[in-house]
Formats: C-alpha cells, sequence, structure tokens
C-alpha cells in the first residue's frame, strides 16, 4: 500500500509541474490573495495597535498557524472530498469499492493537491518572522508543543473535511456544507475573546476550529484562553488525533449507508 501511495503522489506532482509557469503564476496569485487579506488586519492593528489585546507579531503568528494548518489539511482532504458528491451521484465511487485499496486513502492520494503550496510558503515566511517578533522563552518543551500543534491543526482541518465529504454517502450532496466550514473558518484569523461568548463556545466544542490556532498560540504566549482555560492550551495538540479518530468513525458510519449510484 505504502509503494501505491508513493506512486500516486509521484504521479500527481510529475502532472502539475508539467505545466511550470502556470503553476507557479497561480501559487504567485494565492500567495498575493491572503497577503492582501492579512494586510487589511494589519491595516487595522496599524491604526489602533491592538486588537483585543493582541499585538500585530502575535496575530502574524496566530495567522500563520491557520494558513499552514489549512494548507497542509486541505491539500489531503478540500478537492477530494469536494468532488465526492459527483463520485457518489454518477456511480464512478462504486468501482473504489472493488479495489484491494482503502476507498479514502485512494481518493487522498491520488487527487492530492499540491496547489496548497503557495498557502504553505506564505505561512512559512509568517511563521519565521512572527517567531522571532515575539517574546516567547523557547524550551524544548514548547518546541516540540509547536511543532505537534501544527500537526494538530492540520489534522483537524483534513478530519473536518473528511466529515463534511462523507455525508454524501448519506444524503448525496454535501458541497454545500463547505460555505459553513469556510464561513466559520475565516473568524479564526482573529482571536477568539473578539467574539461572544456563544460563537466562542461554538469554535471550542461543536465545531472545534479554534484548536487549530487560537488555543495552541495564545498558550505559547501565555495568553488567557477563553471558555477551555489553561487546560485547553495543554490538550490542543491532542485535538485533532481525537477528530480524525471521530473521522474514521463517521466515514465508516456513512459508508455502511451508502447504496450506490442506482439507491
Amino acid at each position: 500500500m505504502a509503494g501505491a501511495i508513493g506512486f500516486m503522489i509521484r504521479l500527481q506532482i510529475k502532472t502539475r509541474v508539467q505545466y511550470r509557469v502556470a503553476f507557479l503564476l497561480n501559487r504567485l496569485a494565492q500567495i498575493i490573495a491572503y497577503a492582501s487579506a492579512f494586510s487589511a488586519i494589519w491595516v487595522l492593528i496599524h491604526k489602533f495597535e491592538t486588537l483585543a489585546g493582541w499585538r500585530w507579531p502575535e496575530l502574524a503568528l496566530l495567522l500563520s498557524f491557520q494558513l499552514l494548518g489549512y494548507g497542509v489539511g486541505a491539500a489531503l482532504s478540500f478537492t477530494q472530498m469536494r468532488d465526492l458528491e459527483d463520485s457518489v451521484r454518477s456511480g464512478r465511487f462504486d468501482t473504489l469499492l472493488v479495489k484491494p485499496f482503502s476507498p479514502w486513502a485512494y481518493l487522498v492520494f491520488s487527487g492530492l493537491n499540491l496547489g496548497y503550496i503557495g498557502h504553505i510558503v506564505l505561512a512559512v515566511g509568517m511563521l519565521v518572522w512572527s517567531l522571532s517578533a515575539v517574546a516567547i522563552d523557547w524550551t524544548v518543551f514548547r518546541v516540540s508543543y509547536a511543532l505537534a500543534a501544527l500537526a494538530s491543526s492540520a489534522a483537524l482541518v483534513c478530519s473536518m473535511l473528511t466529515m463534511i465529504g462523507a455525508c454524501a454517502f448519506v444524503l448525496t450532496r454535501s458541497r454545500y456544507l463547505y460555505s459553513i466550514f469556510f464561513g466559520l473558518w475565516e473568524l479564526t484569523r482573529y482571536p477568539l475573546n473578539l467574539f461572544p461568548a456563544p460563537l466562542q463556545w461554538l469554535l471550542l466544542t461543536a465545531l472545534p476550529m479554534g484548536f487549530m490556532n487560537y488555543v495552541p498560540v495564545a498558550y505559547l504566549l501565555g495568553k488567557p484562553i477563553v471558555v477551555v482555560g489553561e487546560l485547553g492550551g495543554v490538550l490542543a495538540p491532542l485535538a485533532g488525533p481525537l477528530l480524525v479518530g471521530l473521522a474514521v468513525l463517521q466515514w465508516r458510519y456513512c459508508i455502511r449507508r451508502y447504496q450506490g449510484a442506482g439507491g
């Protein structure tokens, strides 16, 4: 199975770089689009100095966690799970059920989206700069924590996008649910203490997007964490693995109820 996954990844890379100029221009356009959105936040901070008690370098760290986790997680799930609805409706997904291969693994790695490289490049650049501008007393524990939190952030994104896609097995249509995800995901560009309590609870419980960036970054910076407190910061690296387990259960539940294109 590992050999097959490696082959699919190499095939995706060869396909993407076949038109190098177009690929690079598209990535540059992505970087400019996100940089423009982040610049609007910088302008706001430049005028008022802080936002809900967060300075620009701290917000840049928050944004870099959000974008890096999303870039890695979505590369493994978004396009693949968004298009799953079409595969279910057309009957193409049925062919995966007779392959000696996990349908999820085949979907993810055969459709690995290298288009998110632009997200990752911008996020890493912001991460390096922000880490040099914030006052964090780095220890082995904090370095390990930051790396684990970033991995957890990517796992959270991948799990949530997978769970939305899996709904197509039961509902036939699931694409409209992504608009809800991205509407709430954009809110995580800001510290959650900026929002009213009901929204804070939503983003830290039922839809735990706050664990992608707000909770671990606030913990690293020594800032108060709304709703979950300091214990949430300690447990943040576990949020991703826990949601992966939930996504596995939900995927299996939905696929058992899949009746095929014929109903």
